[in-house]
């Protein structure tokens, strides 16, 4: 079995889990829907994304006993849906409209950065410094911090926050320290850390590893012209 398996069954099945939820406490409020509509859409495109631009870190193969221990670690994302229709809770409409904003900047971020990488490395492997990745060398990862984020407002409770900083803390940080590790072979790599950030982005400074990125690539396509 390969580690994606329980985590596309966990995106697979928030949708059901979110709408039981809702039939078990018979809470059809804003709040609920909001929450329906943002997570269960997130899993759908997770499913999407695996499809069409899988990453390859989530195709390795591991025990049965570890894939159900990852399943019920994600479970724990289910927590802020279930305070949020179980205590019957109804979000200010300001903190919806928050929530939602937060949400869609997360999916952008997450899944746009996720198709740049995939697709660059596909037809030029080597370090990634533009686009999404010019001050940010995690965006896909801060994206992530914004969804689940989001989840978390909708819920107002402290727990959820919780257990976000426990996932950045023990699976998002060491696998973004692992990556700049890997990366550290390539000679300009130095230069680029210094210009990004790891997951906030380094909006000030001059990266003229991007610059030069984009010169190489107007370049290229003047060649075709």
């Amino acid at each position: 079995m390969k580690v994606k398996h329980p985590i596309n069954l966990h995106k697979a099945t928030t949708f059901i889990f979110v709408l039981a939820l809702m039939v078990a406490y018979q809470n059809f409020s804003l709040g609920p829907w909001v929450y329906l509509s943002l997570h269960g859409t997130y899993g759908i495109l997770w499913l999407l994304k695996d499809r069409i631009y899988p990453d390859k870190q989530w195709e390795q193969e591991v025990p049965i006993p570890l894939s159900i221990v990852t399943f019920a670690l994600l479970s724990l994302y289910w927590v802020a849906p279930y305070i949020l229709i179980s205590s019957g809770t109804e979000p200010p409409i300001p903190l919806v409209a928050a929530a939602i904003s937060l949400n869609i900047f997360g999916i952008f971020f997450h899944y746009t950065s996720d198709a740049q990488k995939y697709y660059t490395l596909k037809y030029k492997p080597g370090l990634i410094t533009e686009g999404f990745f010019a001050r940010c060398r995690n965006t896909n990862y801060l994206g992530e911090v914004f969804i689940y984020l989001a989840f978390a407002m909708l819920a107002q409770h402290w727990l959820p926050y919780l257990i976000l900083a426990a996932f950045v803390s023990a699976i998002f940080i060491p696998n973004m320290l692992k990556k700049d590790k890997s990366l550290s072979r390539y000679p300009e790599f130095a230069e680029y850390q210094a210009n990004s950030g790891l997951i906030i982005p380094q909006l000030f400074g001059n990266n003229s590893l991007s610059s030069e990125a984009k010169k190489v690539k107007e370049a290229t396509e003047n060649s075709y012209q």
